[in-house]
């Protein structure tokens, strides 16, 4: 049996419940590990070999070390990606491996830190786990532990027990829980759950992870709870249900949800009704109009200082972190934020007039920037940082008339307007202007180097020596800035361009 799991999961308390049982009940049994990188690049590989008792002779077991791909009867896998990850190094076979593993995502470094869309494919491990293994049992068992407040592995050692892969009875395994001592009654229940899970259903047919596609999507957000009994509200959601075609509806309820939670009622509407622009002059498929609903509700939510402080006062952030520490009923949480905002992001915060002229102007810039240079340390969870953090959310209601919210949406209206221009004739070039939006996102360097490349690619359509494979060129391009932080291939394909064209 192979085990991939990584920090915090419990794999080697897994390992254990199973060496016990298998000693309890006379089978020699020995367990090795290979320990993972830090920060999720990689998962620790359990490997245990348990020696049925028909095959015992009067020699003494020896065992191997490591998993031998072709050779694995279960591989168990805490996260869906360690799942293909066990596939593609040939641990599962379909003549005699079972396949036990959690349908939730952890995401890995490498899809973290990519700068386009690195998440690996989830829907495609799955359709291959399926041909891969000669039986695969999938769930949801992070939602599981956390429902029954047990660990992961408690839920594993469920799942596993439940598939009768293994020679022993459901006692022995809540025997080996109990033994251990640590966390009985919830370590219980999470088995309990986990072994119900997959009796319930035959093999191959239990994938019930939740689907964010799937998801049901509402307007209601914490802190639009009294907007809801706004009548503007209603009116919204008919215009979206009789403007919005069917095949972006979706999208375009989530990013008007979005829009209003960022701002309010008005900012909304206006989301609306500047995807109607782009609806009433897309194909029939709305392929375009799906992706620029995304894009738009992202570009017209961008991430201000006002933003920050709002969201790391909502109670859901502090219920969240008290889940993360598992802190106990009346226990007080410290909360420590580390806040070194640079010039441009203060700049942005202010008056746009005022924002302006301290940018332009290189005296007041240095002073501001001496300011800004050391940071703070503000304790959220204490009445001073956190009154700090809430009366500059409370900017909220002036935000449109701050510097940064002004230059986004003259940026986002020109996006637009450029669109539009493609449409009749360019539609290819159109959907590439969309993508360019990928380039626009988080804040600090990254949305400085982002825009700056976007801006890039826009002065380059305007080349009037750009006419035909426009699109393509943008696509070369776009794929060009996604490709390294550095800039360099890039640099390298504006360069490229700049060559051909002459």
């Amino acid at each position: 049996m192979a085990i991939t799991a990584i920090g915090g999961q419990g794999g080697g308390v897994l390992v254990n419940w199973l060496v016990a049982i298998a000693e309890q009940r006379g089978y020699p049994a020995q367990a090795t590990s290979v320990p993972g990188v830090a920060q999720r690049t990689g998962a620790t590989v359990y490997y245990i070999e348990l020696m049925p008792a028909e095959t015992q002779d009067d020699g003494q077991a020896v065992f191997a070390l490591n998993p031998i791909p072709g050779n694995l009867d279960i591989v168990v896998a805490a996260e869906l990606v360690e799942a293909g990850r066990a596939i593609q190094r040939g641990f599962v076979t379909p003549d005699r491996t079972t396949l036990i593993a959690s349908s939730h995502r952890v995401y890995s470094t490498t899809e973290k830190s990519a700068l386009g869309d690195g998440t690996q494919d989830g829907q495609a491990i799955l359709e291959v786990s399926r041909d891969a293994a000669r039986n695969f049992f999938c769930f949801d068992m992070a939602e599981v532990s956390e429902r029954t407040g047990s660990v992961i592995s408690a839920v594993l050692l469920g799942a596993i027990a439940g598939s009768s892969c293994l020679p022993f009875v459901r006692e022995d395994y809540e025997n080996s829980i109990r033994s251990a001592g640590r966390s009985v009654r919830a370590n219980l229940a999470g088995f309990a759950a986990g072994f119900e899970q997959v009796c319930s259903v035959t093999p191959n047919d239990m994938v019930t992870g939740r689907s964010r596609d799937n998801a049901a999507i509402s307007l209601p957000t914490e802190t639009a709870t009294s907007q809801m009994t706004n009548p503007m509200v209603s009116e919204l959601l008919q215009q979206l249900e009789s403007a919005v075609p069917q095949p972006c509806r979706r999208i375009a309820l989530e990013g008007l949800r979005h829009t209003v939670d960022y701002q309010d009622v008005n900012y909304g509407n206006l989301y609306l009704q500047r995807l109607g622009r782009i609806v009433e002059q897309d194909r029939d498929d709305y392929g375009l109009s799906v992706e620029v609903a995304r894009h738009l509700a992202l570009r017209m939510s961008f991430a201000d200082t006002i933003r920050v402080a709002e969201l790391k006062t909502r109670s859901a952030r502090v219920e969240r972190l008290r889940h993360e520490v598992a802190a106990l009923p009346g226990q007080l949480v410290q909360v420590t934020e580390f806040m070194r905002p640079r010039v441009e992001e203060v700049c942005d915060t202010l008056p746009a007039w005022l924002g302006s002229s301290i940018l332009r102007s290189r005296m007041l810039r240095a002073g501001l920037a001496t300011f800004c240079r050391r940071g703070w340390k503000i304790k959220t969870t204490g009445l001073p940082g956190f009154l700090l953090l809430y009366l500059l959310a409370s900017l909220k209601r002036w935000r449109r008339g701050s510097y940064r919210f002004r230059l986004e949406n003259r940026q986002i209206e020109d996006w637009l307007d450029r669109i539009q221009a493609c449409l009749p004739g360019n539609y290819e070039l159109a959907a590439e202007l969309v993508n360019c939006a990928d380039l626009i996102k988080g804040y600090g360097d990254t949305h400085s180097r982002g825009l700056t490349q976007f801006n890039a690619i826009m002065e380059i359509i305007d080349e009037p020596s750009l006419t035909e494979n426009a699109a393509a060129t943008v696509r070369r391009l776009i794929s060009a800035a996604l490709a390294d932080e550095e800039g360099k291939a890039f640099n390298e394909a504006i360069m490229e361009v700049g060559r051909t064209d002459k």
